[in-house]
């Protein structure tokens, strides 16, 4: 890869210049043009490895999300796939190995919408959704370097809702901004504000922790780490935040959090993601991580993915304006 687009990919997952005009700051930064940094983000973008540029907000700051699975017969696998990757609340949907086959991610306005999403692919499937409600998160951000695999870890900061006032910038960035020299003007006269004051949100939903970061979300699949695992243990509850903080810690792992079991189909409450390139090196991951955090004794399951139907940015719109925009 080119090494302005390996920067360009890397670099800015966080610390997204938030100023007038980022791109010419970004061009700045890596001798080349703002009109240069557009184009190849542009190109990024259009070959599927840039997902968007935009704020990734903590789980749960506003509205309502879940992980879900449903257990699909293998005939109808891309049918039942192609519908759930057609729902609005959807933002993610995999193939996973495992009996619950398919695994996808749901935010919505509210829980009631978010119960009446998971109630609508339940009646269009006829199946069960394995709803696992969040519970703690160690480190949720997928955002990690991608020649070293490292995922900085933030220091602790308050858990914030996102206000309601604040709905209307969210409609507008929840695609990322656009790709112009002077976006967030672009994104302000969306949602009604100013080009400071949608800098000054930001800023501000980032102090308060309800953003997570803002920058560029890659497709990692689609820069060639194909070979990701979700790890799952049952952990008595009475050591799994402690389990869990030394995965958050660990080499190699993107996510961390502990969820709520779904007995007797789900027995498993602790979950960690790893991302790599070979699935081999992976596995051997795996084991090691098994030791460091303690877990070599507790059940646990691995879960890779084999499809990626659906990759995006979280709506957070009401579904009637999601389904039409």
């Amino acid at each position: 890869m080119h090494a302005l687009d390996s920067a360009l990919l890397n670099d800015f997952q966080r610390d997204f210049p938030l100023v007038p005009r980022p791109f010419a700051a970004i061009g700045a930064r890596l001798g080349a043009t703002e009109a240069e940094v557009i184009a190849r983000y542009r190109v990024l973008t259009a070959a599927g490895m840039v997902s968007r540029i935009g704020v990734v907000f903590r789980p749960n700051a506003a509205g309502a999300s879940t992980l879900a699975a449903l257990a699909v017969p293998a005939r109808r696998l891309e049918a039942v796939a192609a519908f759930v990757s057609a729902q609005p609340e959807v933002n993610h949907n995999y193939e996973r190995e495992h009996r619950f086959n398919l695994w996808f991610v749901l935010t919505a306005a509210s829980q009631a919408a978010l119960a009446q999403a998971i109630r609508r692919i339940e009646r269009a499937t006829g199946l069960a959704v394995l709803s696992l409600a969040l519970e703690e998160e160690y480190h949720i951000d997928l955002g990690f370097d991608l020649r070293t695999l490292a995922a900085p870890r933030a220091a602790a900061r308050p858990r914030a809702k996102v206000p309601e006032g604040d709905r209307p910038l969210m409609a507008a960035i929840e695609r990322g901004i656009p790709l112009v020299p002077e976006p967030f003007e672009a994104i302000g006269r969306a949602a009604g504000m100013s080009e400071t004051a949608v800098r000054a949100t930001l800023e501000r939903w980032l102090a308060s922790g309800a953003a997570r970061r803002f920058g560029v979300v890659v497709r990692h699949r689609n820069l060639g780490f194909a070979a990701n695992a979700m790890v799952v243990w049952d952990v008595p509850d009475a050591e799994a935040d402690e389990a869990g903080a030394r995965l958050a810690r660990a080499h190699g792992v993107t996510l961390a959090y502990r969820r709520a079991r779904r007995l007797p189909e789900w027995p498993y409450n602790l979950f960690c993601m790893l991302h790599g390139r070979d699935r081999e090196a992976v596995r051997a991951r795996i084991g090691e991580l098994r030791q460091e955090a303690g877990l070599a004794a507790m059940p646990h399951e691995i879960l890779f993915s084999r499809r990626c139907f659906k990759q995006r940015g979280a709506w957070y719109a009401t579904t009637a304006e999601a389904a039409h925009g």
